[in-house]
């Protein structure tokens, strides 16, 4: 059976994400500038993302889900309602045109001898390699300012740039509902405990 998830469920599976606010545009001081606010900055997480008031799982609350099986018509039908559905998931406007970091999961989107360059960032392990992938406001396409050596898929990453409201649609792995280009790419380590 396949398994339809919530952003609740899926907010179990998020990463604590970092936010960042890039700036500098001016001459000899902005990479310094843009490393001090990013140092600074306060920390986006997945759900924030996700509108509010956006509940996709509404019209499913009242179907026992357990009782279909996968070749069922009405399970097949429901699994395209809601692709659809998640296809087409709003983006948080607020958003929109904002400096972001966010931490993920990686999805290589290309991948030469120089690395990967173009993927999408995911907020949880297999998410648009297993089936059905994420909402498309859970989903978030980068393009890199350089090609990053040494990443594959499911790596962790923490990604800044600007954060705009924009659909990708990847043949193979979903539709994305936000995107960061010229995004700065780098490692992502979780904190240690105390």
């Amino acid at each position: 059976m396949r398994r339809f998830f919530s952003p609740v469920v899926l907010s179990a599976f998020l990463l604590a994400a970092a936010a960042a606010l890039l700036a500098g545009c001016g001459p000899g001081s902005a990479a310094a500038s843009a490393s001090a606010n990013l140092a600074s900055a306060p920390e986006l997480k997945w759900d924030e993302l996700i509108p509010k008031s956006w509940d996709p799982t509404k019209r499913y609350r009242n179907i026992s889900l357990e009782a279909l099986r996968d070749n069922d018509p009405r399970a097949i039908q429901m699994l395209d309602e809601m692709r659809a559905v998640w296809d087409n998931a709003p983006v948080n406007v607020a958003l929109d045109g904002t400096a972001a970091k966010l931490a993920g999961f990686v999805v290589p989107l290309d991948s030469t001898q120089d690395g990967i360059r173009e993927f999408l960032l995911v907020p949880y392990f297999g998410a648009c390699i297993h089936t059905p992938p994420p909402p498309a406001n859970q989903i978030v396409h980068v393009i890199a300012d350089q090609a990053f050596k040494g990443l594959h898929a499911m790596d962790t990453v923490k990604v800044s740039g600007i954060l705009k409201a924009a659909r990708y649609a990847s043949a193979d792995m979903g539709v994305s509902g936000y995107e960061i280009k010229s995004a700065a790419v780098e490692r992502f380590v979780p904190a240690q405990p105390k």
